[in-house]
């Protein structure tokens, strides 16, 4: 069982319904409105604690009912709160999603607690950190919590996995320097790279330039065609199963969320773990919601 520590946002996710999006100054009625828990490091948590992994977290929420009610979803799912804060001086993130009827989504967040803690908080938890097989990470919370967590993974000589999103031009040359492994999806690739990424000849190029910003191991998710990866001698692209999406939300958190807990620290094994990870992005591409929509170990397994 690996042990994984994810630095990220922990959200309450507002979802609409609605037949195509909405165009700039319409009026729209949507089908159905819900609320379910989210937050991309959240997500990938809950991916990764479904699937198998141990699962410490380091993050905030704000000392309000959608927090608590954050905080007892993840504790449904035996992950770690311990790196958790609880702040007074800002609200629960949230994030409120429209999905049309072609399973696509938009996405606006409001960052709240997210953005409410730094160095200090992730230094508090280094043993957290140093325990862990692999520290994962997105850009929903601070760069300079997320400096710090690869700083002290890179010290203790755990793995890092960069999640890219939401995507960001100009990446500091540190962050990537201290990364292992990043995890774009075709459009965070194209924002780091400038290289338009369709088919595998594309994202091998896109791959290629990731490693000249300084990371050795690279998977760039294609939606439906796929995973490209891309470490040392081992490269390719491993197919997504084919299936009929109904919401995206969350689809590749799960991916992240589910590769590490089959991923080996050492990387030898990353067609597995990529087939794994396309497995279980397949179930939640095909159910509403972000966490609610996230499957766990014994249904992964059943996916032929």
């Amino acid at each position: 069982m690996n042990k994984v520590t994810v630095i990220g946002s922990i959200n309450l996710d507002t979802n609409l319904r609605v037949k195509r999006m909405v165009k700039p100054g319409e009026t729209i009625h949507a089908q159905e409105h819900y609320s379910a828990a989210g937050g991309k490091g959240a997500n990938q948590a809950v991916a990764a604690a479904r699937s198998g992994c141990h699962v410490n977290f380091i993050g905030a929420v704000g000392n309000d009912a959608p927090g608590r009610e954050m905080l007892a979803l993840l504790k449904q799912d035996k992950i770690n709160l311990a790196g958790i804060a609880v702040v007074d001086q800002e609200s629960t993130g949230q994030a409120f999603i429209t999905v049309d009827d072609e399973g696509q989504n938009a996405i606006t967040i409001y960052a709240g607690a997210n953005f409410a803690f730094g160095r200090q908080a992730i230094a508090s938890k280094q043993a957290l950190i140093a325990g862990s097989d692999f520290v994962i990470a997105q850009f929903e919370t601070p760069v300079e919590a997320t400096l710090a967590a690869f700083e002290i993974a890179h010290q203790a000589g755990v793995k890092t996995i960069l999640n890219p999103a939401p995507a960001m031009s100009q990446i500091p040359a540190d962050l990537l320097q201290l990364t292992d492994l990043i995890v774009p999806n075709e459009t965070e690739a194209a924002t780091i790279t400038n290289v338009e990424v369709v088919d595998e000849a594309s994202a091998r190029e896109a791959a290629h330039k990731l490693h000249d910003l300084g990371v050795a191991a690279v998977i760039i998710t294609i939606g439906s065609h796929g995973a490209f990866y891309d470490y040392q001698e081992q490269s390719g692209l491993v197919a997504a199963y084919q299936v009929k999406a109904v919401d995206t939300t969350a689809a590749g958190d799960t991916f992240i969320g589910a590769m590490s807990s089959m991923l080996k620290p050492d990387f030898s094994n990353f067609k597995a773990a990529i087939n794994f990870a396309n497995r279980a992005s397949s179930l939640t591409v095909q159910r509403y919601g972000a966490q609610p929509a996230i499957p766990y170990l014994k249904e992964i397994e059943q996916v032929k």
